[in-house]
């Protein structure tokens, strides 16, 4: 009887453990997802260590739209960005539109963005690219 209740123990007691290493490799899974569509689709402005090019393509190292306000970046990514100004610097290079790409490789590509570069910045779920998407249609 007390082996039965010290499996039963051991068996919920890591319940949350695996829980968390599930979470974890979802979050690894999605940063490799999002490398490839960085690399397939922002790499030639941005630039394979995120450095961007000067006075075009703004930088992604330790960004601070990278990092910020997740709407703001979903934002930036679904309806593009022109002429911005980062840390005194100006970026005359549009960034187009990546409406085209699904919730899913959003959510990678700026999940493995806010990961890489220096930056630490949480992960992005596809929910959240949802939710941005649904409330810019609707203003």
């Amino acid at each position: 009887m007390k082996f039965c209740m010290l499996i039963t123990v051991i068996f919920f007691g890591a319940l949350p453990f695996a829980a968390l290493a599930q979470d974890t490799q979802d979050v690894k899974t999605a940063v490799e997802r999002g490398k490839l569509i960085f690399e397939q689709n922002c790499l030639a402005c941005h630039q394979a260590d995120g450095s961007g090019v000067p006075h075009l393509a703004p930088p992604l190292i330790k960004g601070t739209f990278v990092g910020g306000d997740k709407e703001k970046v979903i934002g930036i990514v679904l309806h593009g960005l022109e002429n911005v100004e980062i840390k005194g610097e100006y970026y005359a290079n549009p960034m187009p539109s990546f409406d085209y790409l699904s919730d899913q490789e959003i959510a990678d590509v700026l999940s493995f963005v806010r990961t890489s570069f220096s930056n630490e910045a949480s992960e992005i779920t596809s929910e959240e690219v949802t939710k941005a998407r649904a409330d810019t249609k609707t203003k």
